[in-house]
């Protein structure tokens, strides 16, 4: 029987980073790369690899209240899987999925470190789901990475 990907699975404590601050996404990843880096979670080539892809597949969604940004990079660059969640005190601009050419305020930002296609794309479908529901949208910008971890455990996703 095979089991179904689930979004808590791939959540780590040590990768939800609550109420950061960055001027821009590249300094976020410049920030995540560092971290996940030495907690062995990526490689050396996971900085240039996802500040390139985020510029030439952006990857900003703009929703009815807020935004997000669900930003990935190629299978070579993970060492081990994970999502990871920043929630942002001050939004950063990301560029539009959607539109490439107009730019959004991201106060969520879900960083996928898949190795698996078909678990990516089956990431990518839970967190549509996710983020389509604003109150939920709301509960994880607004709480600790306890609260998070508990949230998305109850939500089922």
């Amino acid at each position: 029987m095979e089991t179904k990907t689930k979004l808590i699975d791939f959540l780590h404590k040590d990768l939800i980073f609550v109420h950061e601050n960055y001027q821009s996404s590249t300094e976020l990843f410049e920030n995540f790369s560092y971290k996940a880096q030495n907690l062995g979670y990526v490689n050396d080539s996971f900085l240039p690899k996802i500040v390139q892809r985020e510029a030439t597949f952006p990857t900003g969604i703009a929703l009815e209240d807020y935004s997000v940004a669900i930003p990935h990079t190629d299978p070579e660059c993970i060492e081990k899987e994970f999502v990871a969640i920043y929630t942002l005190d001050n939004p950063v601009k990301f560029s539009r999925m959607d539109d490439p050419s107009q730019q959004v305020d991201v106060e969520l930002v879900f960083v996928l470190g898949l190795n698996q296609p078909h678990t990516q794309l089956e990431m990518l479908q839970i967190l549509m789901e996710v983020i389509q529901d604003s109150s939920f949208v709301k509960q994880l910008i607004q709480n600790d990475s306890e609260q998070i971890l508990k949230a998305i455990e109850t939500f089922n996703a």
